[in-house]
């Protein structure tokens, strides 16, 4: 047994055929601890699971944990590629017992594992424990055989594992391996101990006792056990070497290093070959599990892995970006046991080439005007500050580049200038941002924003995780609690909840807390572009500044926008193709129940030509392909096809979500610019339906539609409507629409029929309006209360009365079952010259309550709200005739 590979297997499947449960790593972005950067050790997933506040189906578990260790306490950057074991990214194989084995068993699987699946020689071994441990003293003389010298007491805290200031804790044993006396060191405990000959190569942690308040410990109801071994400091054993850069997998990383740049491995430049297959790893690693470069948190932390890197690769004379070429190398060796790598591939690869692009010119920039800048400082001089805020703040220049790139001939920089520079550019910022015209509830998330900086994102690979509160808002201003009852806003360190942008809607949720903490959250907004601004209830208990809450997504609605978001983008490609390339993106809504979609189209979409688009996205759903997403520079997605979509700003570096495969040649289907949570597959839409066209403004088109389970329920519910119909119809169902259209044509013609008959009748059958109409004056006039007519059918009487009469003036008042009234006067045209239509009309409205009225001096109309009055209105007009 000698490859890494073999090796994790060896390990994992050891500890299946002795009952463990094999957990896959959890992701480097912790879920469950928000005060860690990233994950750094095996037990962190299981941190709440010692700790009793989560269960698990299993009482014994193994896993390889991916860790990375780069930033805050646990930092081993700058020792990468200088020593034989510091990396940034490595692998924890580990067993776990909650509550189950302890020190004995532990000691034993240990024992058999290393001596006999791994077959080390025992005269290699010694261990040692914590001086305190005589239970573990003796249990190693009796498992192990080991002499009383090959067990180290150790009394320092190296040997007691705690995981805060309170809760569990507990004495730790290590395994070391001795590689020689031809290796300078000394064993554990001696002064020459930080030596390369003895190694450890495993700590168990016998989680043992609850550290209380006030420095008492307590004995846990079920102590645990937490186990570490480092992969890469196992496999060197195994491989005969003490140097964890030439096992395997290593040398494979530096072997490629090596075949790109012309520059030998082992040569006089070895520390930059290895530089950049550590840092190759980790970002890799940190990119499959959602973190992508930045200026701030996890993001500049990995934009400094990756610099790093490329500086060294700059270094080994690279002319190319090379980082980006060895990804498909480390796909090949690590992909087998990481599938998210494999998944990651084309998203890692671009992060890396679009990184490195844009660093070379920075650092071709930046290091013109470094030497410019520097010229004539010795040895232990200071550069300047200012300067070195420059070439930040102008150039993107980072400080630390600055500092190392001084570091060599002995100059350091003024870091206090510096910070002072930067602390002024705060000031003008605030300043401009104060005077702008910004609403006051704006400026409070300024001030936030400079306090407690972005919100880290995690809602692309998760819907749960752990946040601290770092700052409250309560009626536009910060706070330090809100209390049960009252709402506010909440910002936190690191949040899955998806903030409002794009069309997208914001996610909904809960954070639960200790002490019976429950807190709803009802929206989620984006202020300033990355302050994650969460807008919650409390129900329950007291939510204060520094606060670890658990976060969980709505999951079922977050399935439901992730599927319209990504129905969105299939529709989009779909109107482009049937109703022709000015289609374009003018709006959009992304909610759970729907989607809503507005394009530039000169005339309404007819039905054809939607069933088509519905055709031609649906056929990519059902296809099921994956959704792949790719962080690329605008200008480059742009280029390569990649739709940019109505009223968004776009930094320098985009994700572009591609889906889909055209049919015909092969090349992605939809490829477009957002920042949006999409489904992982197209088949996770389920199905599209479009359930609404419209116009919107002149030129702009609308559609609405919904998707998967509400298009399921939709659709379903309209087939129950048909097979309703066909069966009050007695007709089949392909024969319903036939029979509707019949039914509906002899309806209009029995109305028709209706109609007609109600005007005869209200006009007393036609034959009897000479004979009502009576003299007034010099005019005749026929005047007429009706009832079950149609108000806009009044006119029609008007003149069928004007007809009949040959010379006159007609009056009709129609009064509906509310009891309001409309008036019509007619004219006939022999009489316009001496009577006017419109002031008839209304002597008539006033008297009906109404005012005003309208129309030609041959015909008018008005209304009125009291029509009791018709008599009097009636009259009215009678009497403005007489004169």
């Amino acid at each position: 047994m000698s490859g890494v590979n073999e090796i994790r297997s060896t390990f994992l499947d050891y500890f299946a055929k002795n009952g463990h449960q094999v957990v896959e790593s959890s992701p480097l972005v912790p879920r469950n601890d928000p005060t860690l950067m990233f994950t750094n050790a095996g037990m962190v997933q299981f941190k709440n699971v010692f700790t009793g506040i989560e269960k698990r189906p299993y009482s014994r578990a193994a896993t390889s944990q991916k860790c990375v260790r780069a930033g805050g306490k646990h930092n081993d950057l700058d020792n990468v590629g200088y020593t034989a074991r510091h990396h940034t990214f490595f692998e924890m194989l580990g067993n776990f017992s909650f509550g189950d084995y302890f020190k004995e068993n532990a000691i034993e699987f240990a024992w058999n594992l290393i001596t006999r699946e791994f077959e080390l020689p025992v005269e290699k071994l010694l261990v040692t424990v914590y001086s305190e441990d005589d239970e573990a003293f003796s249990l190693w003389k009796r498992i192990a055989g080991l002499s009383d010298s090959k067990i180290i007491r150790i009394p320092t805290s190296d040997n007691f594992w705690q995981m805060g200031d309170t809760g569990p804790c507990g004495p730790c044993s290590e395994i070391f391996y001795d590689h020689g006396s031809h290796i300078a060191g000394g064993p554990p405990g001696s002064p020459d101990a930080d030596g390369d000959r003895f190694i450890e190569i495993w700590n168990l942690v016998f989680m043992q006792f609850e550290q209380l308040p006030g420095g008492e410990r307590v004995n846990l109801p079920r102590p645990s056990i937490d186990t570490g071994m480092g992969l890469e400091r196992i496999s060197a054993v195994l491989q005969g070497t003490h140097d964890n850069y030439e096992i395997d997998l290593m040398r494979a990383l530096t072997g490629a290093v090596e075949e790109m740049t012309n520059i030998p491995a082992d040569g006089p430049q070895k520390a930059s070959h290895r530089v950049i297959a550590d840092h190759l790893r980790a970002a890799t690693f940190l990119v499959a599990d959602g973190v992508l470069p930045s200026n701030e948190g996890r993001g500049y932390v990995l934009r400094r892995i990756m610099r790093r890197a490329m500086r060294h690769a700059q270094l080994l004379g690279a002319q190319d970006p090379l980082m980006h070429r060895l990804v498909s190398v480390l796909v090949r060796e690590m992909g087998r046991a990481y599938p998210e790598i494999v998944r990651a591939e084309s998203l890692v690869t671009e992060t890396l080439r679009l990184e490195e692009t844009r660093f070379r010119k920075t650092l071709e920039r930046g290091l013109s005007i470094l030497e410019t800048e520097s010229q004539g400082l010795g040895f232990g001089a200071k550069f300047s500050g200012e300067t070195a805020f420059k070439l930040y703040d102008t150039y993107g220049f980072p400080l630390d580049l600055t500092e190392d790139a001084l570091r060599a001939r002995g100059v350091s920089v003024d870091v206090a200038a510096f910070d002072t520079a930067m602390e002024r550019q705060k000031a003008e910022a605030r300043a401009s941002w104060s005077g702008s015209g910004e609403a006051t509830t704006d400026t409070v998330w300024f001030a936030v924003r400079e306090e407690v900086g972005s919100t880290e994102f995690l809602g692309y690979e998760t819907e749960v995780a752990e946040g601290a509160v770092t700052a409250l808002v309560s009626q536009g201003r910060q706070v330090k609690e809100i209390s049960a009852g009252a709402q506010g806003g909440v910002v936190l360190n690191q949040t899955p909840f998806y903030a409002e942008s794009g069309g997208q809607v914001g996610d909904t949720g809960q954070m639960i807390g200790e002490d019976g903490l429950v807190v709803r959250v009802l929206g989620t907004q984006k202020k300033l572009g990355d302050v994650f601004v969460h807008d919650v209830e409390v129900t329950a208990g007291t939510l204060t500044v520094g606060t670890a809450v658990a976060l969980s997504v709505d999951g079922d609605r977050r399935r439901a926008i992730r599927a319209n978001h990504s129905a969105t983008h299939l529709l989009h490609e779909a109107l482009r193709r049937v109703l022709g390339d000015h289609v374009a993106q003018k709006g959009s809504l992304v909610a759970p129940d729907r989607l809503r979609f507005d394009f530039s189209h000169p005339k309404p979409v007819d039905e054809a030509e939607l069933a088509k688009v519905e055709d031609v996205a649906n056929r990519i759903v059902l296809r099921n392909e994956p959704v792949v997403t790719r962080l690329m520079a605008v200008d480059d997605a742009i280029e390569s096809g990649a739709r940019a979509l109505f009223g968004e700003k776009y930094g320098d570096e985009v994700r572009v979500v591609s889906m889909g495969t055209d049919p015909g040649d092969g090349t992605a289907y939809s490829i477009e610019l957002c920042g949006g949570t999409h489904v992982s597959r197209t088949g996770d839409i389920g199905i599209i339906s479009v359930v609404a066209e419209g116009a919107v403004g002149s030129g702009v088109r609308r559609i609405e539609a919904i998707s998967g389970d509400a298009a399921r329920h939709h659709l379903n519910g309209e087939s129950r409507a048909l097979r309703s119909a066909a069966a009050l119809l007695k007709a089949p169902l392909g024969e319903v629409e036939a029979r509707v259209a019949q039914l509906v044509d002899e309806r209009r013609k029995l109305e028709r029929e209706l109609g007609e008959a109600r005007r005869k009748l209200a006009m007393g059958g036609g034959d009897a309006v000479g004979e009502e109409a009576r003299t007034v004056g010099s005019v005749k006039l026929l005047a007429r209360q009706v009832s079950g007519i149609d108000l806009k059918d009044l006119k029609s009487l008007v003149d069928e009365g004007k007809k009949r009469l040959g010379s006159g003036v007609v009056a009709i008042i129609g009064v509906t079952d509310e009891g309001r009234a409309g008036i019509v006067v007619g004219v006939t045209s022999d009489l316009t010259g001496t009577y006017d239509a419109v002031a008839l009309v209304r002597r008539g409205a006033e008297a009906l309550g109404g005012k005003g009225g309208g129309g030609r001096p041959d015909m008018a109309q008005a209304g009125g709200p009291d029509g009791g009055r018709a008599a009097e209105a009636l009259a009215a007009i009678e009497s403005a005739l007489a004169g």
